[in-house]
Protein backbone atom coordinates (compact mmCIF):
# COMPACT_ATOMS: atom_id res chain seq x y z
CA UNK A 1 0.00 0.00 0.00
CA UNK A 2 1.67 3.60 -1.07
CA UNK A 3 2.10 6.27 1.17
CA UNK A 4 -0.34 9.22 0.46
CA UNK A 5 0.64 13.12 2.04
CA UNK A 6 -1.93 14.31 4.15
CA UNK A 7 -2.45 17.32 1.65
CA UNK A 8 -4.03 14.80 -0.90
CA UNK A 9 -5.90 12.75 1.86
CA UNK A 10 -7.38 15.95 3.04
CA UNK A 11 -8.16 17.24 -0.24
CA UNK A 12 -10.79 14.34 -0.88
CA UNK A 13 -14.45 15.76 -0.42
CA UNK A 14 -15.78 14.56 3.40
CA UNK A 15 -19.28 14.33 1.53
CA UNK A 16 -21.33 12.55 -0.96
CA UNK A 17 -22.79 15.67 -2.66
CA UNK A 18 -21.14 15.17 -6.14
CA UNK A 19 -22.86 11.73 -6.13
CA UNK A 20 -26.14 13.01 -4.81
CA UNK A 21 -26.54 15.67 -7.65
CA UNK A 22 -25.65 13.11 -10.01
CA UNK A 23 -28.80 11.15 -8.78
CA UNK A 24 -30.62 14.01 -8.52
CA UNK A 25 -30.50 15.07 -11.72
CA UNK A 26 -30.72 11.56 -13.21
CA UNK A 27 -33.90 10.57 -11.18
CA UNK A 28 -36.36 8.25 -12.66
CA UNK A 29 -34.50 6.96 -15.30
CA UNK A 30 -0.57 -16.49 -18.43
CA UNK A 31 0.83 -18.91 -16.14
CA UNK A 32 -1.62 -21.59 -15.57
CA UNK A 33 -2.16 -23.86 -12.12
CA UNK A 34 -3.89 -27.61 -12.37
CA UNK A 35 -7.28 -27.22 -10.74
CA UNK A 36 -7.71 -28.76 -7.20
CA UNK A 37 -11.12 -29.07 -7.61
CA UNK A 38 -12.91 -27.10 -10.97
CA UNK A 39 -16.29 -25.64 -10.06
CA UNK A 40 -18.38 -25.56 -12.72
CA UNK A 41 -20.55 -22.20 -12.89
CA UNK A 42 -23.98 -23.25 -11.20
CA UNK A 43 -26.34 -21.02 -12.05
CA UNK A 44 -26.71 -16.91 -10.99
CA UNK A 45 -25.33 -16.11 -7.18
CA UNK A 46 -27.62 -14.40 -4.91
CA UNK A 47 -27.47 -10.73 -5.22
CA UNK A 48 -26.21 -11.69 -9.12
CA UNK A 49 -29.50 -9.66 -10.60
CA UNK A 50 -29.02 -6.58 -9.07
CA UNK A 51 -25.63 -6.35 -10.20
CA UNK A 52 -25.60 -7.49 -13.33
CA UNK A 53 -28.74 -5.51 -14.10
CA UNK A 54 -26.56 -2.44 -13.80
CA UNK A 55 -24.78 -2.82 -16.88
CA UNK A 56 -28.88 -2.65 -18.45
CA UNK A 57 -30.18 -0.04 -16.47
CA UNK A 58 -27.72 2.04 -14.68
CA UNK A 59 -30.76 3.09 -11.84
CA UNK A 60 -28.59 1.80 -8.88
CA UNK A 61 -25.19 1.20 -7.94
CA UNK A 62 -24.77 -2.11 -6.00
CA UNK A 63 -21.05 -3.23 -5.82
CA UNK A 64 -18.06 -1.39 -5.59
CA UNK A 65 -17.37 -0.66 -8.84
CA UNK A 66 -20.86 -0.83 -9.95
CA UNK A 67 -20.63 -4.77 -10.90
CA UNK A 68 -18.67 -7.64 -10.92
CA UNK A 69 -16.47 -6.38 -13.69
CA UNK A 70 -15.82 -3.29 -11.39
CA UNK A 71 -15.37 -1.21 -14.51
CA UNK A 72 -16.81 1.63 -12.51
CA UNK A 73 -18.74 2.56 -15.59
CA UNK A 74 -22.46 3.70 -15.89
CA UNK A 75 -24.48 3.53 -18.91
CA UNK A 76 -27.15 6.29 -17.79
CA UNK A 77 -27.30 8.74 -21.07
CA UNK A 78 -28.92 11.70 -18.81
CA UNK A 79 -25.37 13.65 -17.98
CA UNK A 80 -23.47 14.78 -21.11
CA UNK A 81 -21.67 17.52 -22.71
CA UNK A 82 -24.72 19.31 -23.16
CA UNK A 83 -25.84 19.70 -20.00
CA UNK A 84 -23.28 19.13 -17.52
CA UNK A 85 -22.30 22.60 -17.08
CA UNK A 86 -26.06 23.10 -15.37
CA UNK A 87 -25.88 20.70 -12.83
CA UNK A 88 -26.11 22.04 -8.96
CA UNK A 89 -26.03 20.80 -5.91
CA UNK A 90 -28.83 18.37 -4.36
CA UNK A 91 -27.89 17.73 -0.89
CA UNK A 92 -24.92 17.82 1.16
CA UNK A 93 -24.04 14.43 3.87
CA UNK A 94 -21.79 15.05 6.67
CA UNK A 95 -19.24 12.57 6.87
CA UNK A 96 -17.99 13.30 10.16
CA UNK A 97 -14.33 13.52 9.54
CA UNK A 98 -11.51 15.75 8.13
CA UNK A 99 -9.36 12.86 7.60
CA UNK A 100 -8.89 10.67 4.13
CA UNK A 101 -12.55 9.56 2.35
CA UNK A 102 -11.82 6.56 -0.10
CA UNK A 103 -15.09 5.16 -0.68
CA UNK A 104 -17.67 4.66 -3.04
CA UNK A 105 -21.21 5.10 -2.32
CA UNK A 106 -23.47 2.08 -2.83
CA UNK A 107 -26.94 2.71 -4.24
CA UNK A 108 -29.53 0.60 -3.12
CA UNK A 109 -32.97 0.63 -3.16
CA UNK A 110 -32.90 4.66 -2.72
CA UNK A 111 -30.19 4.42 0.01
CA UNK A 112 -26.48 4.94 -0.47
CA UNK A 113 -24.75 3.10 2.23
CA UNK A 114 -20.64 4.66 2.48
CA UNK A 115 -18.27 4.53 4.87
CA UNK A 116 -16.14 7.41 6.67
CA UNK A 117 -12.78 7.06 8.96
CA UNK A 118 -12.18 4.53 11.60
CA UNK A 119 -14.29 2.13 9.42
CA UNK A 120 -17.84 4.02 10.27
CA UNK A 121 -20.54 3.31 8.42
CA UNK A 122 -23.47 5.57 6.76
CA UNK A 123 -26.71 5.32 5.57
CA UNK A 124 -28.47 8.30 3.40
CA UNK A 125 -31.82 8.73 2.12
CA UNK A 126 -30.24 9.28 -1.82
CA UNK A 127 -33.04 11.93 -2.78
CA UNK A 128 -33.84 14.15 0.65
CA UNK A 129 -29.95 12.96 2.05
CA UNK A 130 -31.40 12.33 5.22
CA UNK A 131 -28.80 10.56 7.51
CA UNK A 132 -30.71 7.27 8.50
CA UNK A 133 -28.46 5.81 10.87
CA UNK A 134 -24.80 5.50 11.32
CA UNK A 135 -22.44 2.40 12.72
CA UNK A 136 -19.23 3.20 14.64
CA UNK A 137 -17.28 -0.08 15.38
CA UNK A 138 -15.44 1.29 18.07
CA UNK A 139 -12.18 1.02 16.54
CA UNK A 140 -8.96 1.49 19.28
CA UNK A 141 -7.65 4.70 18.15
CA UNK A 142 -4.56 3.76 19.28
CA UNK A 143 -3.89 1.14 16.21
CA UNK A 144 -3.53 3.80 13.45
CA UNK A 145 0.60 4.55 14.62
CA UNK A 146 1.03 0.78 13.24
CA UNK A 147 -0.40 1.13 10.27
CA UNK A 148 0.70 2.78 6.97
CA UNK A 149 -1.65 4.53 5.19
CA UNK A 150 -4.57 6.43 7.46
CA UNK A 151 -7.46 5.33 8.61
CA UNK A 152 -9.22 5.31 5.88
CA UNK A 153 -12.00 2.90 4.57
CA UNK A 154 -13.12 1.74 1.16
CA UNK A 155 -16.41 1.12 1.10
CA UNK A 156 -19.20 -1.92 1.79
CA UNK A 157 -21.00 -4.37 0.49
CA UNK A 158 -24.92 -4.94 0.02
CA UNK A 159 -26.80 -7.73 -0.38
CA UNK A 160 -29.92 -9.58 1.14
CA UNK A 161 -30.75 -7.02 3.57
CA UNK A 162 -27.25 -6.79 4.87
CA UNK A 163 -24.13 -4.07 5.01
CA UNK A 164 -21.08 -5.68 5.14
CA UNK A 165 -17.78 -3.61 6.25
CA UNK A 166 -14.22 -4.71 7.26
CA UNK A 167 -13.08 -2.93 10.24
CA UNK A 168 -9.34 -1.72 10.09
CA UNK A 169 -8.98 -3.99 13.65
CA UNK A 170 -9.23 -6.56 11.11
CA UNK A 171 -13.28 -7.50 12.09
CA UNK A 172 -15.66 -8.24 9.43
CA UNK A 173 -19.41 -7.20 10.31
CA UNK A 174 -22.90 -7.67 8.93
CA UNK A 175 -25.23 -5.06 9.28
CA UNK A 176 -29.16 -5.29 9.16
CA UNK A 177 -29.91 -2.82 6.33
CA UNK A 178 -32.90 -1.06 7.54
CA UNK A 179 -31.44 -0.01 10.92
CA UNK A 180 -27.60 -0.25 11.04
CA UNK A 181 -27.44 -2.51 13.73
CA UNK A 182 -24.97 -5.64 13.85
CA UNK A 183 -26.36 -9.37 12.97
CA UNK A 184 -22.70 -10.62 13.27
CA UNK A 185 -19.63 -10.06 13.55
CA UNK A 186 -16.35 -12.16 12.96
CA UNK A 187 -12.42 -11.73 13.41
CA UNK A 188 -10.95 -11.97 10.71
CA UNK A 189 -6.88 -11.44 12.09
CA UNK A 190 -4.82 -14.85 11.66
CA UNK A 191 -2.12 -13.89 13.90
CA UNK A 192 -2.58 -10.97 16.91
CA UNK A 193 1.00 -10.43 17.22
CA UNK A 194 0.99 -9.23 13.65
CA UNK A 195 -0.15 -5.29 12.40
CA UNK A 196 -3.03 -7.01 10.31
CA UNK A 197 -5.52 -4.45 9.15
CA UNK A 198 -8.87 -3.60 6.90
CA UNK A 199 -8.98 -0.35 4.96
CA UNK A 200 -10.67 -2.59 1.68
CA UNK A 201 -14.45 -3.26 0.63
CA UNK A 202 -15.87 -6.75 1.10
CA UNK A 203 -17.71 -8.30 -2.00
CA UNK A 204 -20.24 -10.60 -1.70
CA UNK A 205 -19.80 -13.38 -4.29
CA UNK A 206 -22.08 -16.75 -4.36
CA UNK A 207 -23.26 -16.41 -1.08
CA UNK A 208 -19.96 -15.41 0.36
CA UNK A 209 -18.55 -12.10 1.67
CA UNK A 210 -14.76 -12.26 0.79
CA UNK A 211 -12.57 -9.71 2.36
CA UNK A 212 -9.00 -9.10 2.13
CA UNK A 213 -6.43 -7.37 4.58
CA UNK A 214 -3.71 -4.72 4.70
CA UNK A 215 0.25 -4.37 6.63
CA UNK A 216 2.16 -6.19 3.61
CA UNK A 217 4.75 -2.79 4.17
CA UNK A 218 4.81 -4.20 8.04
CA UNK A 219 5.42 -7.58 7.90
CA UNK A 220 2.62 -9.34 7.80
CA UNK A 221 1.28 -12.87 5.48
CA UNK A 222 -1.51 -11.71 3.40
CA UNK A 223 -4.44 -13.82 2.84
CA UNK A 224 -7.97 -13.41 1.27
CA UNK A 225 -11.26 -15.38 3.55
CA UNK A 226 -14.50 -16.27 2.29
CA UNK A 227 -17.55 -15.92 4.99
CA UNK A 228 -20.81 -17.58 4.77
CA UNK A 229 -23.03 -14.19 4.23
CA UNK A 230 -26.09 -15.31 6.47
CA UNK A 231 -23.93 -16.54 9.22
CA UNK A 232 -20.38 -15.37 8.99
CA UNK A 233 -18.93 -18.65 9.38
CA UNK A 234 -15.53 -19.11 7.32
CA UNK A 235 -16.14 -21.44 4.24
CA UNK A 236 -12.27 -20.91 3.17
CA UNK A 237 -9.33 -18.94 2.93
CA UNK A 238 -6.78 -18.39 0.05
CA UNK A 239 -3.01 -17.75 1.73
CA UNK A 240 -1.43 -15.61 -1.07
CA UNK A 241 2.23 -16.22 0.04
CA UNK A 242 3.47 -19.26 2.23
CA UNK A 243 4.30 -19.47 5.73
CA UNK A 244 8.17 -20.05 5.76
CA UNK A 245 11.18 -22.77 4.72
CA UNK A 246 10.12 -25.20 7.58
CA UNK A 247 6.31 -24.59 7.74
CA UNK A 248 3.70 -27.34 6.69
CA UNK A 249 2.18 -25.80 3.74
CA UNK A 250 -1.88 -25.38 4.34
CA UNK A 251 -2.41 -27.01 0.52
CA UNK A 252 -1.10 -27.77 -2.70
CA UNK A 253 -1.31 -23.64 -3.82
CA UNK A 254 0.84 -22.56 -0.93
CA UNK A 255 3.13 -25.85 -1.62
CA UNK A 256 4.05 -24.87 -5.12
CA UNK A 257 4.20 -20.97 -3.89
CA UNK A 258 7.07 -22.08 -1.40
CA UNK A 259 9.29 -23.21 -4.24
CA UNK A 260 10.02 -20.04 -5.59
CA UNK A 261 10.98 -18.43 -2.34
CA UNK A 262 14.29 -18.76 -0.64
CA UNK A 263 15.19 -21.96 1.26
CA UNK A 264 18.46 -20.72 3.05
CA UNK A 265 17.11 -19.47 6.64
CA UNK A 266 13.76 -18.16 7.95
CA UNK A 267 13.97 -14.83 7.78
CA UNK A 268 10.59 -14.44 6.14
CA UNK A 269 7.99 -16.78 8.09
CA UNK A 270 5.05 -15.00 8.52
CA UNK A 271 6.01 -11.50 6.93
CA UNK A 272 6.00 -12.44 3.31
CA UNK A 273 3.52 -9.95 2.16
CA UNK A 274 1.61 -10.12 -0.04
CA UNK A 275 -1.48 -8.37 1.76
CA UNK A 276 -4.61 -8.60 -0.61
CA UNK A 277 -5.96 -5.25 0.87
CA UNK A 278 -8.83 -4.16 -1.82
CA UNK A 279 -8.84 -5.31 -5.77
CA UNK A 280 -11.18 -8.12 -7.15
CA UNK A 281 -13.68 -8.50 -9.26
CA UNK A 282 -15.16 -11.68 -10.01
CA UNK A 283 -17.10 -13.37 -13.87
CA UNK A 284 -20.10 -15.34 -13.24
CA UNK A 285 -19.78 -16.84 -16.69
CA UNK A 286 -16.53 -18.35 -15.70
CA UNK A 287 -17.05 -18.51 -11.99
CA UNK A 288 -13.60 -17.11 -11.28
CA UNK A 289 -13.03 -14.60 -9.02
CA UNK A 290 -9.74 -12.26 -9.86
CA UNK A 291 -7.65 -10.77 -7.57
CA UNK A 292 -4.80 -8.19 -7.29
CA UNK A 293 -2.34 -8.88 -4.66
CA UNK A 294 0.50 -6.56 -2.93
CA UNK A 295 3.91 -5.93 -2.87
CA UNK A 296 6.22 -8.06 -0.90
CA UNK A 297 6.93 -7.83 2.92
CA UNK A 298 9.87 -5.75 4.14
CA UNK A 299 12.36 -8.61 4.86
CA UNK A 300 13.26 -8.42 0.61
CA UNK A 301 14.60 -5.03 0.96
CA UNK A 302 17.15 -6.33 3.45
CA UNK A 303 17.93 -8.59 0.71
CA UNK A 304 19.38 -6.96 -2.71
CA UNK A 305 21.10 -10.44 -4.24
CA UNK A 306 17.50 -12.54 -3.61
CA UNK A 307 16.02 -12.87 -7.15
CA UNK A 308 13.42 -15.29 -6.32
CA UNK A 309 10.33 -14.75 -7.85
CA UNK A 310 8.09 -15.43 -4.71
CA UNK A 311 4.62 -15.83 -5.88
CA UNK A 312 1.99 -15.10 -5.40
CA UNK A 313 2.98 -11.34 -4.59
CA UNK A 314 2.80 -8.53 -6.92
CA UNK A 315 0.00 -11.02 -9.13
CA UNK A 316 -3.17 -11.75 -10.71
CA UNK A 317 -4.77 -14.54 -9.58
CA UNK A 318 -7.63 -16.38 -10.47
CA UNK A 319 -9.76 -18.63 -8.36
CA UNK A 320 -12.65 -21.23 -8.37
CA UNK A 321 -15.14 -19.30 -6.32
CA UNK A 322 -16.71 -22.77 -4.57
CA UNK A 323 -13.44 -23.13 -3.12
CA UNK A 324 -10.80 -20.81 -3.16
CA UNK A 325 -7.92 -22.63 -5.27
CA UNK A 326 -5.78 -21.29 -7.80
CA UNK A 327 -7.20 -22.05 -11.47
CA UNK A 328 -4.74 -19.30 -12.72
CA UNK A 329 -1.83 -16.83 -11.94
CA UNK A 330 0.34 -13.67 -13.79
CA UNK A 331 2.93 -12.09 -11.65
CA UNK A 332 3.17 -8.70 -13.15
CA UNK A 333 6.50 -8.35 -10.86
CA UNK A 334 8.44 -11.15 -9.76
CA UNK A 335 10.00 -10.55 -6.08
CA UNK A 336 8.52 -7.12 -6.05
CA UNK A 337 11.62 -5.21 -4.26
CA UNK A 338 10.05 -1.88 -5.35
CA UNK A 339 6.13 -2.10 -3.73
CA UNK A 340 4.83 -1.63 -7.03
CA UNK A 341 1.68 -4.17 -6.11
CA UNK A 342 -1.06 -5.29 -8.48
Amino acid sequence: MRQRTESRIVARAAAVAVLAACIAACDGGTKTEPAASASAPSGPPPNATAITALSATGLTWPATGGDYSEQHFSPLKQIDTTNVATLGLAWQGDLDSHRGIEATPIMVDGTLYVTSTWSRVMAFDAVTGKKKWTYDPQVPRGIARIFCCDVVNRGVAVANGKVYVGTLDGRLVALNAESGAPVWTVDTVADKSKPYSITGAPRVIKGKVLIGNGGADRGVRGYLSAYDAETGAEAWRFWVVPKGPKAAPENDDVSRAAQTWPSDDDSWSDVGGGALWDAMAYDPSLDLIYLGTGNGGPWKRRRPDDHTDDLYVSSIVALHADTGRVAWYYQETPGDHWDYTA
